[in-house]
């Protein structure tokens, strides 16, 4: 279902949902961790979904001994080159990793700063060494609340110059984008973009507020606007991009199957929705699971696939003359 002729692209997956089973358990073996299993196939069962949770902060729980074994930096710097590593081997072209330094940090009272410092390193690090375009997008971490969220905005805003973009992510039910519209504008003052989990666990009048205050052209998820046809036809309009991913959002009952996905009928509408893979590991999917199976099964026509993958590319936080280079490429 693949286009072979259009980079392929995944523009919404969290570095810190991506760390492989094995590196989890080299990890704890070398830093004598409690894992709940020593070998790859009972761990599983602990790290990785096999039947829809009962909610987003259920799914978000999965994340447990992955950031465990974020004990210093230099895991982190680790994990985040074998991300790289992963999507070179997974035949894609360009990629944007998305990160929360305070969720890597907090669980081994690590330094925010020291963990933006070494997943930059380890991205840096693993483009050059794959030949891959990668850009990094910080995460302010809602479930923290606004207070930490400010000291996380800190520790991105030191490294500014090699992020593109500013996400909230976390208990979207809870900690509304209300509380963090002075965060998305300074974020937006120091040029960068802005995409927002807006819409999964919160209805339409979330989504909204992701465009019109906190600045989101792009946003993730997006699954209630479908209730609410002006919302469609203000984001069509405005060329407002949305992150859908199909595996996670039947993982954490957001829809009840991949039936129920609104992805079709925003494709249908015109909408700039796209195939994106969120935490590959914990959803135990890559980005061909979700074009070859996961799309087929939500009624995607194969022109409408390949209309989400072409999608990626128009909305994906890259220059003009990047996405040109990449499109280039495909037409030689």
């Amino acid at each position: 279902m693949i286009d072979p002729n259009l980079p392929l692209i995944d523009l919404h997956r969290h570095l810190d949902g991506n760390v492989r089973l094995e590196t989890i358990i080299d990890l704890g073996r070398k830093h004598n961790l409690p894992l709940p299993a020593w070998d790859v196939e009972s761990l599983r069962p602990h790290i990785q979904v096999s039947e829809a949770q009962v909610g987003v902060m259920a799914f978000i729980a999965k994340f447990k001994w992955l950031t465990a074994v974020m004990v210093d930096y230099a895991a982190c710097h680790r994990i985040a080159y074998e991300n790289v590593e992963d999507a070179y081997e997974e035949g894609i072209d360009y990629i944007e990793l998305r990160f929360s330094p305070w969720f890597m940090s907090e669980p081994n009272g690590l330094d925010p700063v020291g963990v933006v410092e070494a997943v930059i390193d380890g991205v840096n690090a693993g483009a050059r060494d794959f030949d891959i375009k990668v850009n990094l997008i910080g995460i302010l971490s809602r479930t923290y609340g606004p207070i930490i969220a400010t000291q996380e905005l800190e520790a991105l805003l030191a490294h500014r110059e090699h992020l593109v973009a500013l996400d909230l992510a976390g208990d979207e039910a809870n900690q509304p984008g209300q509380l963090f519209i002075d965060h998305f504008r300074r974020a937006r003052e120091v040029g960068w973009q802005i995409t927002v989990h807006a819409g999964e666990a919160a209805g339409p009048e979330s989504i909204w507020q992701a465009i019109f205050e906190l600045g989101a052209s792009r946003i993730g998820h997006a699954l209630t606007a479908i209730e609410d046809s002006a919302l469609m036809d203000y984001m069509a309009e405005h060329r407002i991009g949305i992150e859908s991913n199909l595996t996670s959002n039947v993982q954490t009952s957001s829809i009840p199957d991949y039936a129920s996905h609104p992805l079709r009928s925003f494709l249908k509408h015109g909408l700039l929705a796209t195939i994106n893979t969120d935490d590959p590991v914990i959803s135990n999917i890559d980005l061909h699971h979700e074009y070859h199976i996961a799309a087929p099964a939500a009624g995607l026509t194969p022109d409408q696939i390949q209309q989400a993958q072409h999608n990626a590319l128009m909305i994906a936080f890259l220059t003009p003359e990047d996405k040109a280079s990449l499109a280039l490429k495909y037409e030689a």
